[in-house]
């Protein structure tokens, strides 16, 4: 297993598994959790990074200020790629960033990561309209569409549930997403270079929870 205090190096990355990495990361908010937080000289990690970055895993997360990545899955310096926009979707820039990170960097693991209360959906929920945000917003309407809703239940972010609801569908969309949308990165899935998988956090307790 990799030693969480050192920095990530070549030889390091090119012994994760897709699924260890995966592992790795659980270990990571597992330690979160519990209040055991590896100990970094993040100095040391900035020089150790100077000439190079050898992250195992890449995670596509919404911008809500309360979902540090690298904190809540106790990562240092050089350990992740860190790509994100309120939705948490994807669009031809991350994808392309994501092909660099697996193709040309060695990532193991794409995780998309949503989380609860996630006020982009409730946006979407809302058909909100602001500016550019509107156009924004309706990346995130596949997912607004596809959830189903019983009868004389709200469809809108006064529905609490619903919108955690929309916020897995959109994490499990944007997961179909990447393959359907980037050839290079289900190429590599289906060779078993890496894993594509959802996640989301839940800001009333910290938690990671991985989708399978």
């Amino acid at each position: 297993m990799v030693n969480n205090n050192i920095t990530q190096t070549k030889e390091t990355q090119s012994i994760v598994s897709p699924s260890m990495a995966v592992e790795l990361l659980k270990a990571g908010n597992s330690r979160f959790l519990s209040k055991s937080v590896s100990s970094r000289d993040l100095h040391q990690q900035i020089a150790d990074t100077t000439t190079g970055q050898y992250p195992f895993a890449s995670i596509v997360s919404c911008i809500d200020s309360r979902i540090p990545t690298e904190i809540v899955f106790d990562q240092g310096i050089g350990d992740v790629f860190n790509a994100r926009v309120a939705g948490n979707f994807v669009n031809e820039d991350i994808l392309g960033s994501l092909e660099f990170a697996c193709k040309l960097a060695g990532s193991k693991v794409i995780v998309i990561m949503g989380h609860t209360s996630c006020g982009a959906v409730k946006g979407a929920c809302d058909h909100a309209k602001l500016g550019n945000l509107t156009q924004m917003l309706d990346k995130i309407m596949p997912a607004v569409n596809n959830t189903t809703t019983g009868e004389g239940e709200e469809r809108n972010s006064s529905n609490k549930d619903f919108v955690n609801r929309v916020s897995k569908e959109n994490v499990m969309l944007t997961v179909d997403n990447v393959r359907t949308m980037s050839p290079v990165l289900k190429e590599m899935e289906d060779a078993g270079e890496i894993s594509i998988v959802g996640a989301m956090y839940h800001i009333d307790s910290g938690k990671v929870e991985f989708y399978t």
